[in-house]
């Protein structure tokens, strides 16, 4: 062959593989055995002085290709390889070797479930271990003792991984994640030899809770519908109002007759109990809204914007009757501080929302992030800065207030591509956030401290109250252009509390025990300071229970019965977001 013809097939000798290679090998490297290649007239090349491309002399060839004929040999015999060994011992679990078959058996599942390298559910349990972990292990680089067991960052990483899986696992039979959350935070409080719980510095558990609101007030503000909340404007106050008057007058009636509660500790508790929870409320209604219920006519609207009305309502009634009980005040100051309340809350929030309608500029590339924060810190002070200067019901509204004008002005400036990116980090966050707020709010409720007499008037004290709230909350609601079932579903997503009582349910006990301290037995007053604390334990028993009850049922009640109870809407179709 000429050279032309031997560098084409030393060429492909190179390209081909098994077999073929050792093939192609053997035609351009056999010699003879006086050591010239064979079919060429012209002599070696060595004699020519030259090689062609790709070729190596005749004594490494020689012994490559008993080395290709030992690796095969061995391979053939089943003897593994030195250098393949590992690669040998692993084709059985690879991933490639265990595909599925069209019908496959449980243990075919199994197998291909747990072939390397991890891959799907399995896959993400182990990658989400391996992150614990380093992040623990960042922590007691940096925090030191804190982060160990039994300090604050460790008991408060133990809650967010058990309260996550928890929800995941209650996620899997069709019940709100928040259900297990809240009792794995329960578990960890009541359990005796956990001391997960009693570990959680309050100061921070207040902090994460406060923040955790803000993010799902901000989400609950940029989901109301300017035209519905138009529409409903008056049924929303009638919502807002009625329902918690009733009920609270209702409670403190039962409570002064069967627990013998003075009047003014009888509508203490009362707006204690009546005080519906965003913190359960506002993530239902979201999720309903965005699978299409009861948006057309404004139900998600309607139950969010009254919620947030009910709990300044109750806590400021609240805070009238602790005032008159301890004189914390002058009554004239605590009965306007709930108007002033309701005030600087939509002023703060109309002011600041209009601000963000020019700040950040809309054509900035980075928009969707700056209004984020922009937003977020805006929320943060509302929340923060009401409780600084003592008018804490204003956070929650002015919070309301700013997301919702400031997507109404978004709205008119065009919410697609990255300006559309705003509701997904709040989503984001609230994801991570959501366990922490219902675990900390299970970490209120210790099982030991309830008294088991208060318990079981509790229960009837609450099935009058539940019941008379179901039934005014049906018919304030009427008038409107909700039919019977809308209005049902309405009264039925009244029913959760949880976020205020577990705030405010042990304020009266604090302040009695307050007093008690600073008295000694003798005094005037320290027979009714006893008897003050006394009282306090009973109200910290009832918030502690209406939590139990009304939060997992509620909750259920409003995921169950809305698709049975609430027209169907298919979501428009938009611009999809990018994902974070």
């Amino acid at each position: 062959m000429d050279n032309k013809a031997f560098n084409y097939e030393n060429e492909k000798s190179l390209e081909d593989s098994g077999s073929k290679r050792n093939n192609a090998t053997e035609a351009v490297t056999q010699v003879s055995n006086d050591g010239s290649p064979v079919g060429n007239g012209r002599g070696s090349y060595s004699e020519a002085g030259t090689l062609p491309i790709g070729s190596v002399p005749e004594g490494s060839t020689v012994i490559e290709d008993s080395n290709i004929s030992e690796k095969k040999s061995s391979i053939a015999n089943g003897s593994p390889v030195k250098g393949k060994l590992g690669y040998e011992w692993c084709k059985p679990i690879l991933k490639k070797n265990n595909q599925l078959p069209i019908h496959p058996t449980t243990q075919d599942k199994m197998k291909y479930a747990f072939s390397c390298p991890p891959h799907g559910t399995f896959g993400r349990i182990l990658t989400g271990l391996a992150l614990l972990v380093l992040i623990w292990c960042s922590l007691v680089s940096i925090l030191g003792d804190t982060a160990l067991p039994g300090g604050n960052i460790f008991s408060l990483l133990v809650l967010f991984v058990l309260a996550q899986l928890a929800g995941d696992l209650v996620a899997l039979v069709k019940l709100p994640p928040l259900l297990g959350m809240l009792l794995v935070g329960i578990m960890l409080a009541s359990i005796p030899g956990i001391n997960i719980g009693d570990s959680i510095d309050q100061t921070w558990s207040s902090c994460i809770r406060s923040v955790a609101l803000t993010v799902i007030l901000v989400r609950a503000g940029q989901g109301l519908d300017p035209d519905a909340l138009r529409r409903l404007s008056f049924m929303v106050f009638r919502l807002a109002f009625t329902p918690c008057l009733v009920e609270t007058t209702v409670i403190a009636c039962v409570t002064h007759y069967l627990l013998n509660f003075p009047w003014l500790w009888g509508f203490m508790v009362g707006f204690i109990i009546a005080a519906v929870s965003p913190a359960v409320v506002v993530p239902c209604l979201l999720t309903l809204s965005e699978r299409g219920y009861g948006i057309d006519k404004g139900i998600p609207t309607l139950v969010i914007a009254a919620a947030s009305i009910d709990d300044v309502l109750a806590i400021s009634g609240f805070g009238v009757m602790l005032g008159i009980a301890f004189s914390a005040d002058s009554l004239v100051w605590q009965i306007v501080q709930g108007p002033i309340e309701v005030a600087m809350g939509l002023l703060y929030g109309g002011v600041i929302g209009a601000i963000s309608w020019v700040l950040p500029y809309r054509k900035e590339a980075d928009l969707s992030k700056q209004r984020f924060l922009f937003l977020f810190a805006a929320g943060l002070v509302a929340v923060f800065g009401s409780k600084k200067i003592h008018f804490s019901g204003a956070g929650a509204l002015g919070c309301l207030a700013i997301a919702f004008v400031a997507g109404v002005g978004w709205r008119k400036q065009g919410l697609t591509g990255e300006a559309a990116q705003v509701p997904v980090y709040f989503a984001t966050m609230w994801k991570f956030f959501c366990p922490l707020l219902f675990g900390l709010i299970g970490t209120e409720i210790k099982i030991s401290e309830l008294e088991m007499t208060t318990v079981g008037w509790g229960c009837v004290i609450l099935l009058c109250s539940l019941s008379c709230r179901i039934f005014v909350t049906f018919f304030v609601t009427a008038g409107g252009d909700l039919n019977i079932r809308e209005r049902f579903f309405v009264a039925l997503a009244w029913l959760p509390k949880a976020t205020v009582q577990a705030a405010i349910g042990s304020t009266a006990l604090d302040y009695a025990r307050g007093i008690l301290a600073e008295l000694q037995e003798g005094d005037d007053n320290f027979a009714k300071a006893v008897a003050d604390v006394a009282l306090g334990k009973q109200v910290l028993t009832l918030a502690v229970l209406v939590i139990l009850v009304t939060a997992p049922i509620g909750a259920v009640a409003i995921m169950l019965s809305a698709p049975k109870l609430l027209n169907h809407t298919p979501p428009q179709k938009e611009e999809e977001p990018k994902t974070v």
